[in-house]
């Protein structure tokens, strides 16, 4: 799937990936290949995309058709 990673000034990441981990609201949970469409909003903690992590600042992920883009409010 494709996976995005955007903040309010930059593209943080692009790439394929076979597994997104995200820190929920309600707790993590992780989005793999051919994932049902899906919005969330996130919060702040960490965020996987296969072997890159990312601190993120909390945020919303849309899910659809193998896309993920995922707009946070800032990386650390």
């Amino acid at each position: 799937m494709f996976v995005e990673i955007i903040t309010p000034d930059r593209k943080v990441f692009s790439s394929e990936a076979s597994v997104v981990t995200l820190p929920g609201v309600n707790g993590s949970f992780q989005i793999l290949n051919d994932h049902a469409a899906l919005v969330s909003t996130l919060q702040k903690g960490e965020l996987t995309a296969d072997k890159s992590v990312f601190q993120i600042e909390g945020g919303v992920v849309e899910v659809l058709n193998n896309r993920v883009l995922i707009l946070v409010e800032g990386v650390n």
